[in-house]
């Protein structure tokens, strides 16, 4: 099994906002005003967003690097919607002024298709749970 990453999370006295320690790194967590929260932080979709659109543009800039093409400026924007079945639906899109030909273009959404947390996401995880 490869390595292990701990994530914290502690309450605040103001309703829904979260402080997060990630490794060395401190975030916040809220809920938009519309869900009771106070539009303090990023809400925890928003976090699930971020965390495939720096993997996509992290392993695209490797790829990219690796095969010495220039990507130029790359922009990842992922739009999240739930279907009628509850389940999450996300459209990624790809931007790079690079230059790229259709072939590289073609290849490097097969790449995104198979990056660490696309294929997280994807398969899912084992969740489990105690008390502490």
């Amino acid at each position: 099994m490869s390595k292990t990453r701990i994530a914290t999370v502690v309450s605040t006295d103001t309703h829904y906002l979260h402080d997060i320690r990630v490794g060395r790194f401190e975030l916040q967590a809220d809920e938009p005003l519309a869900l009771g929260g106070g539009d303090r932080a990023p809400a925890p979709f928003d976090y699930y967003l971020a965390s495939l659109s720096a993997c996509t543009a992290i392993t695209l800039r490797m790829y990219a690097e690796r095969k010495g093409w220039d990507l130029g400026e790359l922009r990842v924007d992922l739009a999240l919607s739930f279907g009628d079945d509850g389940r999450p639906r996300i459209h990624r899109t790809l931007y790079a002024n690079g230059g790229l030909d259709d072939a590289q273009w073609a290849r490097l959404l097969e790449i995104v298709a198979n990056t660490p947390v696309t294929k997280a996401m994807r398969e899912g995880a084992t969740i489990t749970s105690t008390r502490g």
